[in-house]
């Protein structure tokens, strides 16, 4: 199970790292960021910028924490930290808001695939699904962080050829880099602007610290590495990525403005900015791109909602003394639940399009910020102090939920307050967050925990506390403690294919840029494939392999390894 849903501890954090930041944005990124670009200018990208400080955040204060607490499931730990309840509720709450999130990523995909390929909206969903379903049921997040690599390049393939052809054509059009700066509309190049001013910015600043401090998929990135110097890696590359990317990606569409100043719907500059720029064959690159950050989202929802159904309810619930191959069975039979019922949801958005379906979807996103801090709060505290009971995370978050609920119906979408105009979801995420910090502090602080508890939860910290590599179940992830899968052979042969599929679109690229710009990634990207295949390591042979911690004791009889230390923790 642990090979399954953490890929037993040994992901690269390079790989780790790249998937964590293809699992925070989705196509969706493309069409809102570079619609807020077009229309506002740098605002669309200082936006999207606020994810560094997110990122960061992340790394800095946890990081660390979620990697040394040896867990499978990003809910695990709230059993040892506050109590079975907890565990369980945090669990339950999280895997619906999830599948109702996914079911709007798959019909967000297949809508995109239905516009940008013409084939019908039904059939983009459904096919889309099985790809990802597919590769996540077989190959656990191994297959999931390993596509999203693969995914990334592809990514970056098609944003580093847009870019230099939408800022050649706009200096066309204008005269130059001058030009471009004197024609701009007023406030253009400003990193804020009345709609989006500096407080909505710093809403959202704290707002996406505390997400993507909990968010089941990034948090998972934390863990599935060897050690906790490897999980600030992680966060690091992430931080460095936010930083370098939101450019590359959304001032294509700025640059669009010069040579498309008429768009009736802005939210259509970015696909009507490749269709402008592109020719057959690099546009498909830009289809596969879109596409290809969605997919990533999802693969990785899928997985770790699996990760906390199995681990968490059928493991803990249910069997608790249920076999590693029996839990990777029901992992994968988990997965398959949660893509089927959230290509079920998708299929009922399509349904009610168009009769409501567009206010469903807001108002469904709407919901999801309700929840963020009532969840985020407890969540963090339990990591970062012992003082929090179990007591003061329940009324927390029972509270805050409440509170965001009143508020959803109660508060406009736009309000002005000491001078400065609040959007809705801002007004009760900040509320929200207040509510469940005062009255889960308030409460921890008037209770107290039984004798019992008090000793789990030292017990907990003090697993925080203590190094990776230190304990007796960090034996399997030690150096030389078994083999370590290298993904650069099966990432080395894709990148060689996808930089051959760009040589060979060349006949059909009709202009000079975009020739030069075709061969040169193309020609990248096959030496950088051909070096990760000539230089993967060897795998190990089976003479070299160690005895692992996970294989039974040669005094003991098999049978009864078998039978009786099924069960990691009893194993150990």
């Amino acid at each position: 199970m642990k090979d399954y849903f953490s890929g037993g501890n040994r992901i690269p954090w390079w790989l780790s790292g790249v998937s964590y930041y293809m699992s925070s944005f989705s196509a969706f990124a493309f069409v809102a960021y570079s619609a807020l670009a077009y229309k506002y200018g740098l605002v669309g990208v200082t936006f999207y910028w606020v994810t560094v400080p997110a990122a960061a955040f992340g790394v800095i204060f946890f990081a660390q924490r979620w990697r040394r607490a040896r867990i499978n499931s990003p809910v695990e730990y709230l059993e040892s930290r506050y109590n079975p309840a907890v565990r369980q509720l945090f669990a339950w709450q999280g895997v619906p808001v999830k599948i109702i999130d996914d079911g709007l990523k798959v019909f967000a995909i297949g809508a995109f695939l239905s516009a940008a390929l013409n084939v019908p909206l039904k059939q983009g969903m459904f096919w889309s699904s099985v790809i990802m379903l597919s590769y996540t049921f077989m190959g656990g997040l191994w297959a999931v962080v390993v596509t999203d690599f693969l995914q990334f390049v592809v990514m970056m393939a098609a944003v580093l050829i847009l870019f230099p052809l939408a800022f050649h054509r706009a200096f066309e059009q204008t005269g130059g880099l001058q030009g471009f700066i004197d024609q701009a509309p007023a406030g253009f190049f400003g990193f804020v602007n009345e709609e989006y001013n500096t407080a909505y910015m710093l809403t959202a600043v704290v707002l996406y610290c505390l997400s993507w401090s909990v968010n089941w998929g990034l948090v998972q990135r934390y863990y599935c590495v060897p050690n906790e110097k490897e999980a600030k890696k992680v966060g690091w590359l992430v931080v460095a990525l936010n930083v370098i990317t939101p450019p590359l990606m959304f001032m294509p569409a700025m640059a669009a403005r010069y040579f498309l100043p008429a768009l009736a719907d802005e939210k259509t500059a970015y696909p009507d900015l490749c269709v402008a720029l592109l020719p057959v064959g690099l546009l498909g690159l830009v289809v596969a791109a879109m596409f290809s950050a969605t997919m990533s989202m999802l693969s990785t929802d899928f997985n770790v909602c699996a990760s906390v159904l199995t681990n968490d309810v059928y493991r803990r619930l249910i069997r608790p003394k249920a076999s590693q191959r029996e839990l990777v069975r029901m992992g994968r039979i988990m997965t398959l639940v949660i893509g089927v019922i959230s290509v079920s949801v998708a299929f009922y958005v399509a349904a009610v399009s168009g009769t409501g379906g567009d206010k469903m979807f807001r108002t469904m996103v709407t919901l999801f910020s309700v929840a963020t801090a009532p969840v985020a709060v407890p969540m963090l505290l339990g990591l970062v102090t012992r003082r929090t009971t179990a007591g003061g995370a329940l009324v927390g978050f029972v509270l805050g939920v409440v509170v965001g609920l009143v508020m959803l119906f109660k508060v406009p979408d736009k309000f002005v307050f000491l001078g400065v105009t609040w959007a809705q979801e801002n007004a009760i995420f900040i509320v929200t967050m207040l509510v469940t910090l005062v009255f889960t502090v308030v409460v921890s602080l008037l209770s107290k925990r039984d004798p019992a508890e008090e000793q789990r939860v030292e017990a907990f910290m003090q697993r925080l506390d203590t190094p990776v590599g230190q304990l007796p179940e960090d034996e399997a992830v030690k150096p030389g403690a078994g083999a370590v899968i290298s993904p650069f052979r099966v990432v080395g042969v894709c990148t060689l294919v996808i930089g051959l599929m760009l040589l060979v679109i060349t006949p059909w690229t009709r202009t000079r840029l975009g020739l030069v710009l075709d061969l040169v990634f193309g020609g990248l990207l096959v030496v950088a494939g051909a070096l990760a295949v000539r230089f993967c390591p060897a795998p190990p042979r089976p003479e070299d392999i160690p005895p692992s911690a996970e294989e039974p004791v040669s005094a003991l009889p098999v049978q009864a390894v078998e039978t009786e230390g099924t069960d990691e923790e009893n194993r150990i």
